[in-house]
C-alpha cells in the first residue's frame, strides 16, 4: 500500500547516439552485431514466465543475406494460445490491483536498462533482424522506445491525477480500473519501438497481455521480453505468442476474455480483426476496445513559394529511410512545375549517392526490405510503372534478391492524376511524382486530400505564410500527423503524438495520454459524510 502521492521522474527524450568513426558507440555495436551474427539462438514463446517450445519451428534470417541464419524460433498456436490466455488472467488479479507506482517503477526501470546495458543488443537484433541502418535502429529500437517507456509513466500520473470536484459534505473520486480480460498485441515488424509500445502501454495501466509479434520481427521481441524479464515484470502480464496470424488470432479473438486489441499492420489486416469481433460481438464479457494504426500514402506538397532543396532532402529522407518501410513514408509528392526542374535535379543527385547493401556496412544508406513477399510486392509496383504509358521511371527500379531482399530507390513520374501508384499503398522504397500546373495548385490540394483513403502523415512545403495558413486549413483532414517544411516521418514521443485516421486507423496517438485511456474503465466514486436520514425535501413543507 502506497502512503503517499508520488511524483514520477520527469521524462526527457533519450539522447541520439551519432556512431561516428572512433566513438565509443560505434566500436560497441560493432562488437554486438560480430556476436550475434556468429551465433543462432532458440526462441520460444514466453507464457506465464516460462519458455514454451512448440517443435514447429522457423528460421529468423537477415533480410540483406537471406541464408544467414540468426535464430529458430518455435511457432504458437491454438495451445499456446489458450496458455497464454490462462496466464494472462491468472496475472490480472494481482498486476491489476498493484499500486500503479509499483507498475510504472517496472517500465522506468526497463527504459534505464535498455538505454544503458541492453541497447546495443536490441539495436543490433534489429539491424540483423530487420535490416536497419544504425541510425534508424538507434532512433527506433533504443530512443524510442526508451521514451515511450519514460513519457507513458508521466502520461499515467497526469491521468490518475485528474480529478473531479467535491462539493461540500461529499468526496467523489475517480480511479481508472484496468479493462477486464486480457489485450490482444499485434505488432508490426518495421519499428521495435511500436513492437515494445504496443503490448506495454495496456500493462502499465494494470492490464494483461497476449502478444504476437511479427514473424519477421521475432529476434528483436525475444530482446524486449528479455529486457522486461530484468526488470521485474511479473510471470504472465505480457505473454509472448510469435506465429502465423490466422494461428494466434483466431482464438484469441474467440475468446470472451477478449478486452482489448493494440494493433499496428496492414489495413486489410485490421479490418478483419474488426468483422470479426463483429461477429463474435454477443460472446464477449464486454465490449472490446480496438485501437489501431494501419496503412498510409503519405504525400509531400510543394507550394510554388518552396524551397527546392529543402524539398528535395525531404523527398529524399522521407521517402527512401529504412526502405521506405515506414506507415509515414513520404510516398507521393506534388510538385509544381515552376520548381520541378530543380527538385528533379537535387532529388536524382541525392539518389546518385545512395549506397544499398549490408547494413553493417556503416557507409550503407538503405539496406534490404524485409522478406521475399515484400520484395515481391515492391517489384512489381516498380513493373507496373515500366509498363505503363502514363508513367516513367526517373531513377532507380533495379531489384535484386540473389543475396538480399534489395530494391533500389525508386521515383516514378506521373503523368496522370490518377495513376495507381499515386493511390495504393507499396509500402518500399518507390516515391511516385506528379507535377502540377503553378495556377493548379487547388488540383493538387484536392489529390493529397483525396487521391487516396489513408490519411496518416502528411507535410506541406512553402515560404509563404498565407500559403502556409491556406493549405493547413485546407488538409485538416488528411494526416494525422501534419508536418510544415518538414518530412512526413520522424514523430518523436512527448512532441508528436502518432496516429491516422481514414482507412490510416483509430487516431488514439501513441506516445499520448490519449492511448493510455483506451486501456482503462473509469469508475466514479462519491462518498457522503453526513447522509439524510429523512426522506422529504424542503420544498415538500406544509404552508406558502
Amino acid at each position: 500500500m502506497a502512503n503517499g502521492i508520488f511524483s514520477v521522474p520527469v521524462p526527457r527524450n533519450e539522447p541520439v547516439l551519432a556512431y561516428v568513426p572512433g566513438s565509443p558507440e560505434r566500436a560497441a555495436l560493432r562488437a554486438q552485431l560480430q556476436k550475434m551474427a556468429g551465433e543462432v539462438i532458440e526462441i520460444a514463446p514466453r507464457i506465464g514466465g516460462a519458455r514454451v517450445a512448440t517443435g514447429r519451428t522457423a528460421e529468423a534470417v537477415m533480410p540483406h543475406d537471406r541464408r544467414h541464419v540468426l535464430a529458430v524460433w518455435h511457432r504458437a498456436g491454438a495451445p499456446e494460445v489458450a496458455r497464454a490466455i490462462d496466464a494472462a488472467l491468472t496475472a490480472h488479479r494481482a498486476w491489476s490491483r498493484m499500486d500503479w507506482p509499483d507498475r510504472a517503477a517496472v517500465f522506468l526501470r526497463a527504459a534505464d536498462l535498455l538505454a544503458g546495458p541492453y541497447r546495443m543488443r536490441l539495436n543490433a537484433a534489429t539491424m540483423l533482424g530487420q535490416s536497419k541502418t544504425a541510425h534508424q535502429a538507434e532512433i527506433d529500437a533504443a530512443c524510442e522506445l526508451v521514451d515511450f517507456w519514460r513519457f507513458n509513466v508521466a502520461y499515467a500520473e497526469e491521468i490518475h491525477r485528474q480529478q473531479p470536484q467535491s462539493p461540500p459534505g461529499a468526496w467523489n473520486r475517480l480511479e481508472h480500473r484496468p479493462l477486464e480480460g486480457f489485450v490482444l498485441a499485434v505488432t508490426p515488424f518495421n519499428f521495435t519501438s511500436i513492437a515494445g509500445n504496443l503490448p506495454t502501454a495496456p500493462a502499465l495501466m494494470g492490464n494483461t497481455v497476449v502478444w504476437k509479434p511479427a514473424s519477421s520481427a521475432v529476434l528483436a521481441a525475444h530482446v524486449i521480453m528479455d529486457v522486461l524479464e530484468a526488470a521485474g515484470l511479473p510471470p504472465g502480464v505480457v505473454n509472448m505468442v510469435p506465429g502465423a496470424g490466422a494461428e494466434v488470432g483466431a482464438p484469441a479473438l474467440a475468446s470472451p476474455h477478449l478486452a482489448g486489441i493494440h494493433f499496428t499492420g496492414s489495413t486489410a489486416t485490421f479490418q478483419g480483426l474488426w468483422e470479426a469481433v463483429g461477429r463474435n460481438i454477443r460472446g464477449y464479457r464486454g465490449y472490446p476496445r480496438i485501437v489501431g494504426e494501419t496503412g498510409g500514402k503519405d504525400f509531400v506538397l510543394a507550394h510554388p513559394s518552396a524551397d527546392p532543396a529543402a524539398v528535395a532532402t525531404a523527398l529524399t529522407r522521407g521517402a527512401f529511410e529504412y526502405q521506405g518501410q515506414k506507415c509515414s513514408a513520404a510516398s507521393r509528392a506534388f510538385i509544381p512545375a515552376s520548381l520541378w526542374p530543380e527538385v528533379r535535379a537535387r532529388l536524382l543527385a541525392d539518389l546518385a549517392q545512395i549506397r544499398v547493401g549490408d547494413v553493417t556496412d556503416f557507409t550503407n544508406f538503405m539496406g534490404a526490405v524485409i522478406d521475399a513477399n515484400a520484395f515481391q510486392t515492391i517489384k512489381g509496383a516498380i513493373d507496373l510503372a515500366r509498363r505503363s504509358p502514363d508513367a516513367e521511371i526517373l531513377a532507380g527500379g533495379g531489384c535484386d534478391d540473389g543475396t538480399g531482399w534489395f530494391v533500389e530507390p525508386t521515383v516514378v513520374l506521373a503523368r496522370r492524376p490518377d495513376l495507381p501508384l499515386l493511390r495504393d499503398e507499396i509500402f518500399g522504397p518507390v516515391l511516385t511524382v506528379y507535377v502540377y500546373a503553378d495556377h493548379d495548385l487547388d488540383e493538387a490540394v484536392a489529390l493529397a486530400d483525396r487521391g487516396s483513403p489513408y490519411a496518416l502523415t502528411g507535410a506541406v512545403f512553402a515560404r509563404d505564410r498565407e500559403a502556409i495558413a491556406r493549405l493547413t486549413e485546407a488538409l485538416t483532414h488528411a494526416a494525422g500527423n501534419f508536418y510544415v517544411n518538414d518530412k512526413p516521418t520522424g514523430a518523436v514521443v512527448g512532441q508528436q503524438p502518432f496516429g491516422g485516421a481514414r482507412a490510416s486507423g483509430t487516431n488514439d496517438k501513441a506516445g499520448s495520454p490519449l492511448n493510455l485511456l483506451r486501456w482503462v474503465s473509469p469508475r466514479a466514486i462519491k462518498e457522503t459524510f453526513v447522509p439524510p436520514t429523512d426522506f422529504r425535501y424542503p420544498f415538500m413543507a406544509p404552508g406558502d
